[in-house]
């Protein structure tokens, strides 16, 4: 897979999920190749920076956009309680890639009693349902994708042996849902003819794209951290392709995508030569954190 995949106006979405090895069948996990290690791909600083602009992409199919914006659990609502929210998203991530299987199963466990009050009602324009498997692996397409593309504009493409373990090792984004392992496009061949596929979908109606913009704008978070507003409608703006700018109108010139890249390139230098600790960062924090809530037997939400 590379990071510029660009729609087709003649894709038809499959009707069934992307095939797949059938040696993955039956299993959990997609197999990972022995000894990877996926804390060196890792960029906290590039998932804050990126995190938004993967937001507007995974909310830009319709069941997901209305699924989150109307969410009826309120205690993890972005809207509501943005801090708490990023929490638990950070943490999901941690343990969908550093996590062990145990602690990937009790957190799915813990995310499905949320995920299984969150289904569309009668009246509503799109119908949805948060535990859906197919909804998922678009979210879980669209974290993998902001991963490749975090590390290709931070630090430039990877090995090819180093970037289909990556690949298999990313499909965890989905298992440690709902998405079964057979659903993961088989490599990253198929998972570009997945992605370009599933772009046909992306659809953003007025209401999801003013719940986008007041999150890009930061007007669920309190009034002081506001002030960064400016610098996350550029950066978000700089991560997204052009598809999801035109779904939400947002301009984007040579100019600025010239100063996105110089500013990509040189926080990658910086982050190469800070310690794994730091580069991690808040990864690792979410992932202590998690492995403290289950020692005491506190809630993991």
């Amino acid at each position: 897979m590379t990071s510029q995949v660009e729609p087709s106006s003649t894709a038809v979405l499959p009707a069934s999920p992307p095939p797949t090895s059938p040696s993955v069948r039956g299993r959990r996990d997609v197999p990972v190749p022995a000894g990877f290690d996926i804390r060196p791909h890792l960029s906290g600083l590039g998932a804050n920076l990126a995190g938004p602009a993967n937001v507007i992409m995974q909310l830009a199919w319709p069941g997901v956009g209305h699924g989150v914006m109307n969410s009826r659990v309120h205690d993890g609502s972005a809207m509501k309680r943005p801090i708490k929210r990023a929490r638990t998203t950070f943490t999901y991530l941690a343990v969908a890639m550093l996590g062990t299987e145990a602690e990937r199963t009790a957190f799915r466990k813990a995310v499905n009693g949320q995920h299984a009050q969150v289904y569309s009602r009668e009246g509503e324009p799109v119908e949805y349902r948060a535990m859906d498997p197919r909804l998922q692996t678009w979210v879980a397409a669209c974290l993998y994708y902001g991963t490749v593309d975090i590390i290709e504009k931070m630090h430039g493409p990877l090995p090819e042996a180093e970037a289909d373990a990556l690949y298999a090792h990313c499909a965890r984004f989905g298992t440690t849902l709902q998405m079964p392992a057979e659903a993961w496009p088989a490599d990253r061949d198929a998972f570009a003819r997945y992605w370009e596929q599933s772009l046909a979908e992306v659809a953003v109606d007025p209401d999801v794209a003013a719940f986008l913009i007041t999150l890009t704008t930061l007007q669920n978070f309190p009034r002081p951290l506001r002030l960064a507003a400016p610098f996350v409608v550029f950066v978000t703006t700089g991560f997204l392709p052009p598809l999801f700018r035109e779904a939400l109108d947002l301009p984007w010139s040579a100019r600025q995508q010239a100063r996105f890249e110089r500013l990509l390139r040189a926080l990658g230098a910086v982050e190469r030569r800070c310690p794994r600790a730091l580069r991690i960062f808040p990864f690792n924090l979410w992932l202590t954190d998690l492995r403290i809530r289950r020692r005491l037997g506190r809630p993991l939400l």
